[in-house]
């Protein structure tokens, strides 16, 4: 298996999950995930995805260094922001970029005027993009959940060609577990829904990484699985070797 890195352009299949994902975030379900990204009260369902999500954006803060002071960050799939104010209050310059401009205003809405030592920037664009340049750290968190196998190597090794240090991302493990969650979900009201999520193979990640020439260099690191209700999802660190 092998990926093109500088001059990778994203797949059919990607551009069209992509597509329905901004429509998602932009139109079906803004007001819903504006309330799940904050401490208004939420359902039942969602409150077990706020807290999920929660315990996810602290494991991978905690994945990073503590003292970022110069270190540059992308916040690929950055959503409404919490992960990339986080980081830039230690010291790191982030770039938070997603494919929903409705998620990005909320972003640049919520932001603090201050985040010293670091910076902080948003824009809306695509996580694939190259012109968005190389990084010390890249981290993906729940960005690639939509998509399968393939399409998060090709996306993994995109970011391998211009990143310094670490990536960080997160993917739907495939369990029987959830797999009957996805079952049951869709017994619930459509508002309740989230897009298409893919459960992919830990063992095929892996097998993809060490298979491709697009990772020489890099290592698997740690690795860890949140559970929480109908929130399932598994963190994965790459780090140069």
């Amino acid at each position: 298996m092998t990926y093109a890195t500088d001059d990778a352009v994203p797949s059919d299949v990607y551009a069209e999950r992509r597509g329905r994902l901004e429509t998602y975030f932009d139109r079906t379900a803004l007001d819903a995930w504006t309330q799940l990204t904050s401490d208004a009260p939420v359902s039942r369902i969602r409150e077990t995805v706020r807290q999920g999500r929660d315990s996810m954006r602290d494991t991978l803060l905690s994945w990073l260094p503590r003292n970022m002071r110069g270190a540059s960050v992308f916040d690929a799939g950055c959503g409404t922001g919490a992960l990339s104010v986080a980081a830039a209050m230690r010291g790191a310059n982030v770039t938070g970029v997603d494919v929903s401009a409705s998620l990005i205003q909320i972003a640049n809405d919520r932001a603090p005027a201050n985040v010293a030592p670091g910076s902080l920037g948003f824009g809306v664009g695509d996580m694939f993009d190259p012109r968005f340049g190389a990084f010390d750290h890249v981290v993906a968190m729940d960005s690639l959940i939509h998509y399968p196998a393939d399409e998060i190597l090709g996306v993994l090794a995109a970011f391998a060609s211009r990143t310094r240090a670490s990536i960080l991302f997160t993917f739907a493990p495939q369990t029987p577990a959830l797999s009957l969650m996805h079952a049951a979900g869709k017994l619930f009201p459509r508002a309740d829904r989230a897009p298409a999520i893919e459960p992919v193979s830990e063992t095929v990640i892996r097998r993809g990484i060490g298979l491709s020439r697009a990772f020489s260099g890099w290592t698997i690191g740690r690795t860890t699985r949140i559970s929480s209700g109908f929130y399932k999802s598994q963190a994965m660190e790459l780090t140069r070797a």
